[in-house]
């Protein structure tokens, strides 16, 4: 599935909530972490839990996975910083949890079908861009994903947001409908024209037969 740059959200997406009043500023934890101080883990953990079972709990509906994978969200930022200076804490750490669900999500899949709702979002998006064609089996994943990141830049802010609702942060219709203060209907038609016109992107750029 496709990362995206931490530009594609800076100031664009405000899909979630969760940060504590009072908590740390993120340069400040991001310090500690390269400082190898192990209150990196427990000011993130006050800022961000709440925000992160968010990310987890759109992917998988189960208490205790989702805990599980908050949990190693904080080892892997801990593996990960340094090197790594995150331009986006935020995002930084939804990414890994994101990612961690993601794999849960699959690994549960492959003994049961399920049809949850990222299951069905994640269907959702794939069965657009793989209907009537093909991508390229050259094509890397890092280069599909700066097409997705061109095109998304290239929408509306409303359309942008819409989409990354559903197929970054796994939010339901009625979810993304309460949000924008959209009907479901309306939901489901901007979600479409905006399959529809990445996939005619895709084509135009010669990456889809």
């Amino acid at each position: 599935m496709f990362e995206l740059k931490d530009s594609i959200f800076i100031d664009k997406t405000e899909t979630l909530g969760g940060t504590t009043s009072g908590t740390m500023p993120d340069s400040a934890i991001v310090d500690l972490y390269f400082a190898r101080d192990e209150r990196a883990i427990s000011e993130t953990q006050s800022k961000y839990d709440k925000y992160l079972r968010t990310v987890s709990g759109n992917i998988i509906h189960n208490s205790e996975d989702v805990s599980e994978c908050v949990n190693d969200t904080y080892l892997g930022a801990w593996n990960a910083i340094p090197p790594t200076r995150p331009n986006v804490f935020r995002i930084f750490l939804a990414k890994i949890t994101r990612n961690l669900s993601i794999k849960k999500l699959r690994a549960a899949n492959a003994e049961k079908r399920g049809g949850g709702e990222a299951t069905l979002t994640l269907d959702e998006l794939m069965d657009c861009i793989a209907d009537g064609s093909k991508i390229d089996e050259n094509l890397e994943v890092e280069e599909l994903t700066k097409l997705i990141e061109a095109f998304l830049s290239s929408k509306n802010e409303a359309d942008r947001r819409i989409f990354l609702c559903r197929y970054w942060y796994f939010d339901s219709i009625k979810d993304i409908s309460e949000r924008f203060d959209y009907t479901e209907s309306k939901v489901k038609m901007t979600l479409k024209r905006t399959r529809d016109e990445l996939r005619e992107y895709l084509v135009s750029q010669g990456v889809m037969v």
